[in-house]
């Protein structure tokens, strides 16, 4: 069976990455799908729309362009899995986690266990908690198999 899987959060680490390439290396069938992950790409999404004179603005104007890319990619994968990452507050990831409970589309959280009180409802709603990438890749090898 192929799957689509979004990767959402956290991007100031490699555990996309990690996850592509345990799966490949165990040669599932999976596409992975994703936001833009460069920070600064991101950020000037809608700055092809006009200046703005308030950051405000510009970042209104960039979440919604994100937004066209993002609610396609949920709507159009088979699981999401949600990276929750310490250093930041990734609020993104977790309107993508509510999205995804909304449309009732599967997501696996992906966070230490320092973040479980924070997470407990976003948690709550998931199909899975991984603390790691590879824990991924054994579900997802898992979920594929014949």
């Amino acid at each position: 069976m192929k799957y689509v899987v979004y990767l959402s959060g956290e991007i100031h680490s490699d555990w996309r990455e990690q996850i592509i390439s345990g799966c490949e290396q165990k040669g599932l069938d999976i596409q992975f799908t994703s936001a833009v992950t460069n920070h600064d790409a991101s950020d000037a999404a809608g700055d092809c729309l006009g200046e703005e004179s308030t950051s405000f603005w510009r970042d209104h104007k960039s979440s919604k362009v994100n937004a066209i890319r993002i609610q396609t990619a949920i709507k159009n994968c088979d699981l999401a899995v949600i990276r929750f990452g310490e250093k930041y507050k990734q609020w993104n990831a977790a309107f993508d986690a509510g999205y995804c409970a909304a449309l009732g589309k599967p997501y696996i959280t992906l966070h230490d266990e320092s973040l479980i009180h924070a997470l407990k409802e976003v948690d709550g709603s998931a199909q899975s908690w991984a603390t790691t990438p590879s824990q991924i890749v054994e579900i997802l090898t898992y979920l594929v198999a014949k």
